[in-house]
């Protein structure tokens, strides 16, 4: 029984708390930020006003943004370039989950001289860093779903091999977090819901992820509650901030209590985003019924001890049902052949790469090469357990 618990970190919230992204450079000692956002919102209206105002209080300020979803280590390494060349003591992350882990990525490395492979979560890699250098860090979600503002690690592709890699270490967790529901109110329905699906599968599969750890049940359990109030009320009405708080909360807490664990649905997950670069919310929401029945008999007991908790019939088929029917009124695709082309899909080189992800090792069944086989077909089929 040896456990290690970890918490976030400082998470300011609240309305129009994006105009605090000073005082937060500033209680970190931060002169010279660095910027990152992707290409794609570094042209939008309200990170061009953030920048605005930004450059007003910095005489040194440094902008990086190329690079867009499922980022590559060929974006960190120029990244890295761009945070040494403008001599920045310091990062901005703003945007979704690939923004920031982008972000994360990029002050980790300003202080390393190995390759960012070398800090793959496995055993005790992240030992191998130089921490003397690590700049601070500041995230800025603008979507309510992978919760990497909480989170010590960033999802990385590897472009030589095509897989998607876990980066792990202990100082990618932010020094400050800004939660500011203005920011999110434009996401679209679309992302709102695939977005909010990550949340969901993020705090489902701490949950149902074995060991000892009480506190991030705790919080995974609160953070489903969240999503099941407010989720579909944001994707109605995107201008409904208490709900968008409420989703932004659940993101967060969401990638806290996976320090406890994830599972297949992040197996699956996370080949489809290398390969076919697939939303991971999207590919998420898609496996989630799937690698529920499948995991039914060692999780069933668990999931009925919630169900009263999230106002639900207490039974593991009542909870399945709601998962189906929030997907259907999210116009949720249920099967992966409505996302990728049957015909494209090597069964047995995804079903390794799954195999092999480090969610695997935490799902509550053991997994074969076998089961993730069988978990894909099922999911392109669309037939369940």
């Amino acid at each position: 029984m040896k456990f290690n618990w970890n918490y976030p970190t400082t998470v300011w919230v609240g309305k129009n708390r994006v105009d605090d992204l000073s005082n937060a450079c500033e209680s970190l000692k931060i002169d010279r930020p660095l910027f990152v956002t992707d290409k794609d919102l570094i042209e939008l209206p309200f990170i061009k006003n953030i920048i605005s105002n930004l450059k007003k209080k910095f005489s040194k300020f440094g902008i990086f943004s190329n690079f867009s979803g499922n980022p590559l280590g060929d974006n960190v390494e120029e990244g890295v370039e761009v945070f040494k060349k403008n001599n920045s003591d310091g990062v901005i992350a703003i945007g979704g989950g690939s923004a920031l882990d982008v972000g994360k990525a990029v002050a980790f490395m300003s202080g390393q001289t190995r390759p960012i492979w070398d800090f793959e979560d496995i055993g005790d890699y992240w030992k191998r860093a130089d921490e003397k250098n690590i700049a601070p860090i500041i995230a800025v979600p603008t979507t309510a779903g992978t919760g990497s503002e909480t989170g010590r690690a960033s999802a990385i592709i590897n472009k030589s091999t095509g897989v998607k890699k876990i980066i792990f270490h202990p100082k990618f967790l932010p020094s400050i977090v800004i939660l500011d529901p203005i920011l999110t109110v434009d996401l679209s329905p679309r992302l709102t819901a695939a977005t909010g699906m990550d949340a969901l599968a993020h705090n489902l599969e701490a949950f149902c992820a074995p060991g000892f750890h009480p506190m991030a049940d705790g919080i995974a359990i609160e953070g489903m509650k969240l999503i099941k109030k407010s989720l579909l009320k944001a994707v109605k009405n995107g201008k409904d901030l208490n709900a968008r708080a409420d989703l932004l909360a659940a993101a967060s807490m969401g990638s806290t209590a996976f320090q406890k664990g994830l599972g297949a649905i992040h197996s699956l997950s996370h080949p489809v985003n290398a390969q076919f670069n697939v939303h991971h919310g999207l590919s998420n929401a898609i496996f989630m019924p799937y690698v529920l029945t499948f995991n039914k008999d060692l999780i069933k007991d668990r999931i009925i001890s919630i169900c009263d908790y999230l106002n639900l019939d207490k039974n593991f088929e009542s909870f399945l049902k709601w998962i189906l029917d929030l997907r259907k009124e999210l116009n949720i695709p249920h099967k992966l052949s409505e996302v990728v082309e049957e015909k494209k899909i090597n069964l047995d080189q995804l079903s390794k790469m799954a195999l092999e992800d480090p969610s695997t090792s935490t799902n509550p069944k053991k997994m074969t090469i076998e089961d993730m086989q069988i978990l894909y077909k099922h999911s392109l089929s669309g037939e369940l357990f």
